[in-house]
């Protein structure tokens, strides 16, 4: 599976400011305030990162115990919300960008700018950034993902006679355009002709150029953000609307169902795995993805591969970028442990066992070099996935309750990928129109 962490992706002052924020009828009380909750959604591997983290703590601070909580992704959205609803849950969880407003917005969380406002100056900025609304942040930033980046086989690239350093693609503009040309030779057919010659059959295909899908971290948003386009703003969604949007929108479904250069959705969009293991296989030369997905290339490719910049669109290179918060519960009644272990996370040194893992690039910016360090060690330069924000991100304002839309927009843009919506541009609106009335519901 991929570990995709963020869809699934210090000071302190008194125990006084970060109690006020909270109430004593919780998932914790006075007699078990030793023990602090702390849930996740992630493998075994971050798990584990965790625990040598909190038995560190441990020691320093022997009278409190973190016990870490792992609840699968698949229903840890509806298992939060219930145990919230019913006064309870555990005092620590994780929150990703598409659920934390709602959670924020009925009083669940934990003003961490208010229980810890020394610390927010050593968090990375784009978390920090997504995870404030209403002037407040809403949680401590554990992980981020960077920017994207186009994973490569070696062989494949070289044998085409590709540079995929400085690519360019256009939707409007033909011949600014470097990235398509690029794609149509590492694609090949069955009798060995690239999507550029004569008589290439796009239906016998054996080595795609790219992995464009149904992907919104780490394909679609990318095209979006690279065209200044917008998917949401000002708490609703804008895909259907915003003339960049659905250009770039356009662009990459023409890589599927046009140029044939990519996985047919048939292939990707019920299986997220397909197009990394079509990479792992060698039978994809070139896979844009983030850093979630970096140790399962070094563990699966038997073969030499790179990492090269995404190609720059019309408003440059803008990606997705994602980050994952640990939000304190405001019904907790663990106050003093709680902020403890809140201050403890949000430290340089709570978090270095998180990028000592190798597993993902920790929000602690003093503790980065950590993960940095494992990488280089095994000769991989991952200090390229945070240059990659270096010419910006694409902005999404959070929409409150967007669960409630989820499915639908899903089986929406499948329909697209698939070829199977009619207009583009009219299958957005609607999808975008029905996803606002559910929301707005």
């Amino acid at each position: 599976m991929q570990r995709n962490y963020f869809k699934r992706v210090v000071g302190i002052v008194g125990a006084l400011t970060l109690a006020a924020g909270l109430t004593a009828c919780g998932s914790g009380d006075d007699s078990d305030a030793g023990t602090v909750t702390f849930r996740i959604w992630s493998d075994d591997a971050v798990a584990a990162a965790y625990e040598a983290s909190f038995d560190e703590f441990t020691k320093q601070n022997p009278d409190i115990t973190v016990q870490v909580n792992q609840v699968p992704w698949v229903n840890y959205w509806d298992k939060l919300r219930a145990d919230l609803s019913g006064g309870g849950g555990d005092d620590i969880f994780w929150v990703n960008a598409p659920n934390f407003s709602s959670y924020a917005d009925n009083g669940s969380l934990v003003d961490v700018s208010e229980a810890l406002p020394d610390a927010v100056s050593g968090f990375e900025d784009t978390a920090v950034r997504q995870y404030t609304r209403n002037d407040s942040l809403w949680g401590v930033p554990q992980l981020i993902d960077g920017g994207k980046v186009l994973y490569y086989n070696k062989k494949l690239v070289a044998d085409a006679g590709v540079d995929l350093e400085n690519l360019t693609w256009d939707p409007k503009n033909v011949a600014a355009d470097t990235f398509l040309p690029a794609l149509r030779k590492l694609t090949v057919d069955s009798a060995g002709r690239t999507a550029e010659q004569p008589g290439f059959d796009g239906s016998q295909v054996t080595q795609y150029g790219f992995n464009a899908a149904y992907d919104f971290d780490a394909i679609l948003g990318n095209f979006i953000g690279s065209n200044g386009g917008l998917y949401q703003e000002d708490g609703k969604y804008v895909f259907g609307s915003n003339e960049k949007a659905i250009e770039a929108i356009q662009y990459a479904v023409g890589l599927v169902d046009d140029s044939k250069v990519a996985p047919s959705a048939a292939d990707t969009n019920d299986n997220a795995d397909f197009s990394v293991d079509q990479f792992l296989q060698g039978k994809l030369a070139v896979f844009e993805s983030g850093a979630y997905n970096l140790a399962k290339i070094d563990e699966g490719a038997d073969f030499e591969w790179g990492l090269a910049p995404i190609p720059a669109g019309p408003a440059g290179r803008i990606p997705v970028t994602n980050s994952v918060i640990a939000a304190a519960n405001a019904k907790s009644g663990n106050n003093e442990s709680v902020q403890k272990v809140l201050a403890w996370i949000g430290s340089s040194e709570g978090s270095a066992a998180l990028g000592a893992s190798g597993s993902l690039i920790p929000a602690v910016t003093g503790a980065q070099q950590s993960y940095f360090d494992y990488w280089s060690g095994k000769g991989v330069d991952a200090s390229v996935f945070p240059k990659a924000v270096q010419e910006g991100v694409l902005e999404n304002d959070p929409v409150p309750g967007a669960q409630a839309a989820a499915a639908d927009i899903d089986s929406a843009f499948k329909e697209i990928f698939a070829g199977r919506a009619g207009s583009i541009p009219e299958a957005l609106t609607a999808a975008q129109d029905a996803a606002n009335e559910q929301i707005s519901g």
